[in-house]
């Protein structure tokens, strides 16, 4: 049996409502959304086949103060929070490319899928971005429609638009220079 995860646990509050904070060791590997903490939570013991132990932090990996000054209006604040998102290779792909994406622009499924080098995978990227384990800062409500409509999201499209209004988001050409990093 392998040895328990250990986990450091923050609950905080938002504009998009109470978040809590999941990380191992130094790097953050969950955000649950207001009532999907111990979803969170389940999904890693599933994901690690084992029982998991958690304390308290009131700053895990730095992610509480990171998302508290992105709350603020400083939107480049998460960049360099450290993340150990778990999932495939393909998935991992998927969100280290929307953790590429600036604030304040968005991109469509089909973009991404082009971005990442598999154009027909359009519906495989949306997939991985409903699976993603560390919204807001892997920034999956970044990626709207093609048709520039906002669909899917784990939060629900209420808090994808809000994320979206506060980066001050429009829709920005896959060919601009100014989208990624």
């Amino acid at each position: 049996m392998p040895p328990p995860l250990e986990l450091l646990r923050a609950r905080i509050g938002s504009p998009v409502g109470e978040l809590t904070l999941l990380a191992e060791g130094n790097r953050l590997v969950a955000i649950g959304f207001e009532g999907y903490g111990e979803r969170a939570l389940a999904l890693l013991a599933a994901h690690h086949g084992g029982v998991v132990e958690v304390a308290d932090d009131p700053d895990p990996a730095g992610a509480a103060s990171a998302l508290a000054r992105y709350f603020e209006g400083e939107l480049d604040a998460l960049r360099n929070v450290p993340v150990d998102p778990a999932g495939t290779p393909f998935q991992k792909r998927v969100w280290a490319s929307l953790r590429r994406i600036r604030p304040g622009t968005t991109i469509s499924y089909a973009d991404l899928a082009l971005r990442i080098g598999q154009p027909a995978a359009s519906r495989a990227v949306a997939q991985a971005c409903g699976k993603n384990p560390i919204p807001i800062v892997v920034p999956c409500h970044r990626v709207i429609g093609s048709d520039g409509l906002l669909v899917g999201y784990g939060g629900g499209l209420g808090i994808k638009a809000r994320l979206l209004a506060h980066e001050k988001a429009r829709p920005t050409p896959v060919e601009s220079g100014d989208l990624f990093d």
